[in-house]
């Protein structure tokens, strides 16, 4: 059976992971030393409509020397990965497949750097959140992963069938490379929106930010395009729906964890991105702006 290490027990590694478990899967959950005692004594809570529940799981804080994993998932946020890369050194062999379940490009180089040859692509499509006791609340029924192939190497098949479990909605493709950009691309325009005109969707349409959400729609595909992967006319028509639904309460993560003063991923998502821009001479202005603003608020 295939030996898998989930890095982070928050809210996607919370929800995947008690799939796997359920499943018989052979899970291990890479913390930090409080969350482990927490997991250690209590397992992990999810909580849903239906109720609040927990599951039992093993958990690490740090792999011992040839403590090597067939699958490593991570699913931490973009400012924890240089630790995370330094503390995998002892799970990683010549055979590991490591699938990053974050948004954005800029952690594939990363770990391509560290692990060369182990990396493959994911994303996972969930609704869920972290309450302040480290509950996992899952928000919708949604729950989705999308794994492929990267760099020409495609997903070993029984890979794939180690993730293919219920409840959880498994996508394989040849290569996922496309889709990391058109997820990518909704993540940006959905922040530069809402952290530049510091509201909801449905607050900016009534403010007239109507022409001004398919500019930053406009600039971050741009990017995407200039890249070799331009957005499906059916993903962009969903993004257009989604960011221009009059009354919607809908906020980027990217937002709320700015508002909320958590530790956040603009530099990974929105930096790197006006960075490609920059040297793809794609015009960004609003994606520029929203970058100096965040980076502006930093200094102080």
């Amino acid at each position: 059976m295939a030996r898998i290490l989930i890095v982070g027990a928050g809210a996607t590694g919370g929800v995947y992971g008690e799939k796997l478990v359920e499943a018989g899967r052979d899970v291990t959950f890479l913390v930090r030393e409080r969350r482990f005692e927490e997991i250690s004594a209590e397992g992990i809570r999810v909580r849903r409509k239906s109720g609040t529940t927990s599951y039992p799981a093993k958990a690490i804080v740090t792999p011992e020397p040839g403590d090597v994993y067939d699958l490593i998932l991570v699913t931490v946020k973009a400012p924890a990965l240089p630790s995370v890369i330094e503390n995998l050194k002892n799970a990683v062999g010549p055979n590991t497949i490591i699938i990053p379940l974050l948004n954005g490009m800029a952690h594939n180089a990363m770990f391509e750097d560290a692990f060369p040859g182990c990396v493959r692509g994911g994303i996972m499509r969930i609704m869920a959140t972290l309450d302040p006791d480290n509950t996992v609340v899952q928000l919708t029924n949604l729950c989705e992963l999308i794994v492929g192939g990267v760099h020409g190497r495609k997903l070993p098949d029984d890979v794939a069938a180690a993730l293919d479990v219920p409840g959880i909605r498994l996508i394989v493709r040849e290569d996922v490379t496309g889709s990391l950009w058109e997820k990518w691309a909704f993540i940006a325009a959905a922040g530069v929106t809402t952290i530049l005109f510091r509201g909801n969707i449905g607050d900016i349409i009534a403010a007239g930010g109507h022409d001004m959400i398919l500019d930053a729609v406009a600039e971050c595909e741009a990017v995407a395009a200039a890249s070799g992967y331009p957005v499906s006319e059916a993903t962009h028509e969903q993004t257009v729906n989604m960011l221009t639904e009059p009354h919607s309460t809908f906020t980027s993560s990217l937002y709320r964890d700015l508002m909320n003063g958590n530790a956040q991923e603009s530099e990974h998502l929105l930096g790197d991105m006006a960075l490609r821009a920059q040297q793809l001479a794609v015009p960004a202005p609003l994606l520029n702006a929203t970058v100096l603003q965040i980076r502006t608020q930093q200094v102080g």
